[in-house]
């Protein structure tokens, strides 16, 4: 045997790397064990954001570790809980990275009735604490709905006794909505039912049913456990559109008959629930109209007997009328009468006092003298007062025209302005070739400057004085 830095080289046996022992395990564990059941206690219960379960199985002794896919946990006939013990059928595998075994769920039972009941018990409770149970959640059922919506298998006994019982009592319009009300996925179809219907619209192309039937026959506790399950319980709860719960034989009770608004024992009871007997109501209906028609007429019957009782106390209406016209009569002659009088004597006081009081034409005709002389005094007044404002206004205006620069051009002088219109008021602002304008009495002449600079000193020639009237323009 030979040694080479401390290893036997004489060992013919493979050597495996890491990867390959793995998956020489994994491939091993997979042909044993392809299809195993196990029993258990879910513990440690995971979901991940991918919709994978994760979970470990345990019993007293030892723990496995388990994964359900999420296209299988969606399809579970069973919802693993936190300390629910089950019966978990699947294959074991491998995972490499943490050099464990694990089962793959492919299904979920309860294991035993047990352990059911005591899951149905817990969650029962759950749900009545927050209050989905109350009573003063519970919709009280339409009289005669027009629209029957029914959730149930359609392929089953239960539609047609419905179907069968309505038209015995009252026929009415009825909606079925498929689901499966057993086994994978039932509950899922019953919670998506419900909340289907609920999302219809009254004036849409299908009416919104006015009421609800959620119904299957009977079976075991496993058979109706998708009626168990939170969200349908949920869903129940959560319904707008009142609901009847008819699940199983009378003696079966579900958690979804606590959340709906009715109980009924049975899907026929449902239906006797649901709708009256039309028989019974028309009997009714004429019933209460005979009643009603007897009632009327011994009313009208007392009340004409009260009114004949009470005219034999009144007085003969004819005599009451023509006692009435008399009075009339005599009222009327007093009042003309009393009427002459006052007049009268009104027309002596008037006479009485007008003694002594002049006439009202003498007193009009005073005064209609009096504003004529006035009117005449101020007439004068404003005559020689707008005859002494017209005399100052010609001062005036003779002073204005006296020292106007319009009078100074008639006596000689000319006014000189640049090409801009400017007045020019000195030699010193004029240069040679410059265009000028002179204004004089009688019209205005164009020029140009000629000859010597205008910055050569010239003779002053004195200037006529500025008229006192600083509004009036000067020349200079």
């Amino acid at each position: 045997m030979e040694i080479e830095n401390g290893l036997d080289t004489g060992d013919n046996r493979p050597i495996f790397t890491v990867s390959e022992l793995s998956q020489s395990l994994k491939r091993t564990v997979e042909e044993v064990y392809s299809h195993v059941r196990v029993r258990g206690e879910i513990s440690r219960l995971t979901v991940a954001r991918s919709g994978h379960m994760y979970l470990n199985l345990k019993d007293e002794n030892a723990v496995l570790d388990g994964v359900c896919w999420k296209g299988v946990a969606g399809r579970l006939s069973v919802t693993p809980e936190e300390g629910l013990e089950v019966i978990v059928t699947g294959r074991l595998s491998t995972y490499p990275g943490r050099s464990s075994y694990q089962i793959v769920i492919e299904q979920v039972e309860v294991a035993g009735e047990g352990a059911l009941l005591k899951l149905l018990e817990d969650r029962r409770k759950k749900l009545l604490m927050e209050g989905l149970f109350d009573e003063d959640r519970k919709k009280p059922l339409p009289f005669l709905p027009q629209v029957i919506g029914v959730v149930t298998s359609p392929t089953g006994a239960v539609i047609r006794d419905i179907l069968h019982r309505l038209e015995d009592r009252f026929p009415r319009h009825v909606l079925v909505w498929p689901t499966n009300v057993q086994g994978d996925g039932a509950a899922d179809t019953i919670a998506a039912a419900i909340a289907g219907f609920n999302r219809m619209k009254s004036d849409g192309a299908v009416p919104r049913p006015d009421v609800l039937i959620v119904a299957r026959g009977g079976g075991s506790l496993e058979d109706l456990w998708a009626f168990n399950e939170e969200f349908v319980v949920r869903a129940v709860a959560a319904s707008d559109i009142p609901l009847i719960s008819a699940v199983g034989h009378e003696t079966d009770t579900t958690l979804i008959d606590y959340a709906a608004d009715r109980r009924a024992p049975t899907p026929t009871a449902a239906a006797e629930i649901a709708v009256p007997v039309k028989s019974d109501l028309v009997a009714k209906l004429a019933d209460d109209g005979a009643r009603l028609v007897r009632s009327m007429t011994r009313n009208l019957e007392e009340n004409a007997r009260q009114i004949t009782g009470l005219a034999r106390g009144l007085t003969d209406p004819r005599r009451l009328a023509e006692e009435a016209t008399q009075r009339l009569d005599d009222r009327s002659e007093r009042l003309i009468n009393a009427q002459k009088v006052y007049l009268d004597s009104l027309k002596s006081d008037v006479s009485r006092f007008a003694v002594g009081m002049i006439s009202p034409a003498h007193q009009i005709a005073a005064k209609h003298g009096q504003l004529a002389a006035g009117v005449k005094a101020w007439q004068q007044v404003i005559k020689n007062f707008v005859t002494a404002r017209s005399h100052d206004l010609e001062r005036q205006k003779l002073k204005l025209e006296g020292g106007s620069y319009q009078r100074i051009l008639d006596r000689g002088f000319a006014l000189v302005r640049d090409g801009d219109g400017h007045p020019v008021i000195s030699a010193a602002a004029t240069e040679p070739g410059m265009p000028i304008a002179l204004t004089f009495g009688d019209g205005e002449v164009g020029a140009r400057v000629e000859g010597a600079s205008a910055k050569k000193p010239i003779a002053k020639q004195s200037s006529p004085k500025k008229p006192k009237d600083h509004k009036q323009g000067t020349l200079l």
